[in-house]
């Protein structure tokens, strides 16, 4: 059976009236026949029948054992960390969504655990980094935003090896692009606001294990710490995976197009896509993943921030936003965005830089898109003072 097929048949149908859409059961309490005898729900923040129906279709989607839907993306990092205790170290990508940084080095770090930030990609020096305390591996693949791609399987043999847990963040490949688990990951992570959701309306995040085991153990902080996911969020959620092959594809066509477009353009100085030939980790996505992705970052050839910050404010078709994966295409600049939590020297030590743009392509018309970019890049390359309304 195909992806899409399975998991549209995943989705079920409601037993009781037989609704093609998962119901969205609205209540914090269930009513019970006696003290602790009830139909399996009793209170939502345990469990509820919307958002049970959402974790079983995620853990399909990715081919696990156990999923489970959290608030946020980052809580569900959160999630994942408190399985670690005081003196335990996470070695984790360089190259490192800014709120997950944030989110070890300001909350966790004070907690007695320690973070090492390595070059994933170069597994000589992932190995050089972990020590007996290491517990955990975590990895970005694609990264946010230069695209680094590390070797998910190599990662995973070397894990096992050392007995420490990999988590990898899927959020740029999506489950429609890439499947970790099936190359040996132990936990996977996803912002489902991104490309899950796919239509920037709902803020969500999931967390997939290989094992059921630890699947429980994620299911206890999400009770017991209560930063659960809405039955209507669930039930957005549910409704953006329906569709999430398509979009994916869709946008995984699109964006290798424009990346294209730009690697030959004469005021792009590089451009980071792994669906390019000339990016160091094409072969290994072409081998681990089924789609490149929907996000393109790139650079000018002045290297100017301010041209950069300038650029992202005149595109007509891609909106100046943070988040990405949605139908709707998005721009960005990381450095004083999505990855300004992060000390601007670590930043330029991962390859981002200040100049560094991010666009996540939606499902608008590519030639429309390109000829956003391309009258973007002609107004700031020939103009440094053009405005939106000139």
């Amino acid at each position: 059976m195909k992806a899409t097929t399975k998991l549209l048949q995943s989705i079920p149908v409601d037993e009781l009236t037989g609704a093609i859409a998962v119901p969205i059961y609205q209540t914090s309490t269930f009513v019970q026949e006696a003290p602790g005898v009830n139909k399996g729900f009793d209170y939502s923040r345990t469990n509820n029948p919307t958002r049970q129906a959402l974790e079983k279709i995620v853990a399909e989607l990715e081919e696990g054992k156990a999923g489970i839907a959290f608030s946020s993306g980052l809580a569900a990092i959160d999630a994942v960390l408190k399985l670690l205790e005081s003196g335990d170290e996470i070695v984790a990508c360089d190259d490192i969504y800014g709120g997950a940084f944030r989110l070890f080095e300001k909350v966790y770090k004070k907690f007695g655990i320690s973070v090492k930030y390595v070059d994933t990609t170069d597994l000589t020096q992932l190995f050089n980094a972990l020590t007996p305390n290491t517990k955990l591996i975590w990895l970005e693949t694609p990264t946010n935003p230069t695209l680094k791609i590390s070797d998910i399987r190599a990662i995973a043999n070397l894990a096992k090896q050392q007995n420490v847990y990999l988590c990898v963040d899927n959020t740029f490949a999506s489950p429609a692009g890439q499947l970790p688990l099936s190359l040996g990951a132990d936990i996977v992570v996803h912002s489902a606001t991104k490309y899950i959701g796919g239509h920037s309306d709902v803020i969500a995040g999931v967390v997939v294990t290989r094992e059921k085991e630890l699947g429980e153990q994620i299911k206890f902080y999400q009770n017991a710490c209560g930063a659960i996911l809405s039955p209507f969020d669930s039930f957005l959620l549910i409704r953006g995976i329906e569709t999430l092959h398509l979009r994916v594809q869709a946008q995984s066509r699109s964006a290798l197009a424009i990346a294209e477009h730009l690697s030959q353009h004469p005021e792009v100085d590089q451009v980071y896509y792994p669906g390019l030939p000339s990016h160091p980790g094409h072969e290994l996505a072409a081998r681990q993943q089924k789609l490149f992705g929907g996000v393109v970052s790139f650079s000018l050839k002045d290297d100017n921030v301010d041209t950069a910050r300038q650029l992202v404010t005149i595109t007509q078709h891609f909106h100046l936003a943070e988040s990405l994966g949605g139908v709707k295409s998005l721009v960005a600049h990381p450095a004083s965005m999505t990855h300004a939590s992060i000390p601007a020297e670590r930043r330029r030590q991962a390859g981002v830089k200040d100049s560094l743009i991010r666009l996540s392509v939606g499902l608008e018309d590519t030639e429309d898109l390109i000829k956003d970019l391309d009258a973007a890049i002609a107004a700031v390359a020939h103009d440094p003072q053009y405005h939106i309304n000139s």
